[in-house]
């Protein structure tokens, strides 16, 4: 394998185009006292947006990322870019990010654990410096082999992998692709569907609030870019604005958890993203791995470990139909976005299980 160490620096001219636009913003309308029912809100878009243009420090992360080793290749006509802390005699961990996000999301969790495992961290086909894709297909079928080929080149035969969201979907097709490779599968979240008229406790009914949620009023973004994501890209690709909007429902959770995820490690992510002209491209695997929604699958024999967070609609009774669940913690705090929000608890979780 090909791989060439590779560095993020974005010219000055990216920096100062992107506060340009930020400046000539052209603000909509919001109906009074409709707060975060209609979309996000427009007083806690602005003053993110100001933040983002007067004080947000890209030059800090770039740093922050160019501490870690990471490299670019090419896998089955695909750039890939990948964060790789070899730690020789220390299980290796195959780490995988969701929708919006990137390898950087897992930064922190990196930095608590480096003494005790190696890393290879991709960023997935389509997504800020792995992308865009230039081919159809990059549904979570091709991305699990392309993750694959990558730890056969990088000469690790034993690894464990984890994922969230998209990285929860992808790993689990690893595991059923190559359970003799695997050491575990960690998961945050982890879909699970009871059978028609299934009997279920109290918790598990709590648990599956947040599916039924997601189902009624939060699945739009979904359907639009699993269906026609291309219209959408001219908007998130031409607008910081935008793209800053449609990510931040995801972040601010539907505006029920305004500030759980600092302002900086938003801005991270949306920043990478608008530089690599990405939002549109990352949109697509909601298209491409359509057919993965709730799709029968084969029991999966690799020990699982699930960490459930509040708003996880992962039932453990549920998960066991499909996963050898080995490991199930739930936590008090923490969201979707666990590497960014808590992610000693994610650490934790990941010494516990893979160490164990």
């Amino acid at each position: 394998m090909t791989a060439n160490a590779f560095r993020v620096e974005i010219p000055q001219s990216e920096l100062d185009e992107l506060r340009r636009r930020l400046e000539t913003a052209r603000w909509p309308n919001q109906l009074a006292d409709v707060e975060w029912s209609y979309g996000v809100e427009l007083g806690r878009l602005r003053e993110l947006t100001e933040y983002w243009r007067t004080s947000y420090d890209w030059r800090r992360f770039e740093d922050r990322l160019n501490a870690i080793p990471q490299y670019t290749t090419e896998i089955d006509g695909q750039r890939l870019h990948f964060l790789h802390l070899p730690n020789p005699g220390k299980p290796v961990l195959l780490l995988l990010h969701g929708w919006p996000g990137s390898g950087a999301d897992y930064l922190s969790v990196i930095e608590q654990l480096a003494a005790d495992f190696a890393f290879v961290v991709p960023t997935l086909p389509g997504f800020g410096l792995s992308g865009p894709t230039a081919t159809t297909g990059w549904g979570a079928e091709r991305i699990a082999q392309a993750c694959i080929t990558l730890m056969e080149n990088l000469g690790y035969d034993r690894y464990g992998v984890h994922g969230y969201d998209w990285g929860a979907q992808i790993a689990p097709v690893i595991a059923r692709s190559a359970p003799d490779r695997l050491l575990g599968l960690h998961l945050d979240s982890q879909l699970t569907f009871p059978q028609e008229d299934e009997e279920l406790t109290e918790a598990e009914r709590g648990r599956l609030d947040g599916l039924d949620r997601w189902q009624a009023e939060r699945s739009g973004y979904a359907a639009i870019q699993g269906t026609r994501p291309q219209t959408l890209s001219y908007a998130l690709d031409d607008s910081p604005v935008g793209q800053l909007a449609w990510f931040l429902e995801w972040y601010d959770d539907y505006g029920h958890r305004v500030g759980a995820i600092s302002n900086d490690l938003i801005l991270d992510a949306v920043t990478l993203t608008w530089f690599t002209g990405t939002a549109g491209s990352s949109g697509r695997i909601y298209r491409e791995a359509a057919n993965t929604w709730a799709a029968d699958v084969p029991f999966c024999p690799v020990p699982t470990g699930l960490a459930v967070f509040p708003g996880d609609p992962t039932v453990r009774r549920l998960a066991e139909r499909e996963f050898n669940v080995v490991h199930y913690q739930e936590f008090d705090r923490g969201g979707h976005f666990g590497a960014l929000e808590v992610p000693d608890l994610v650490a934790a979780d990941l010494r516990a299980f893979f160490q164990s």
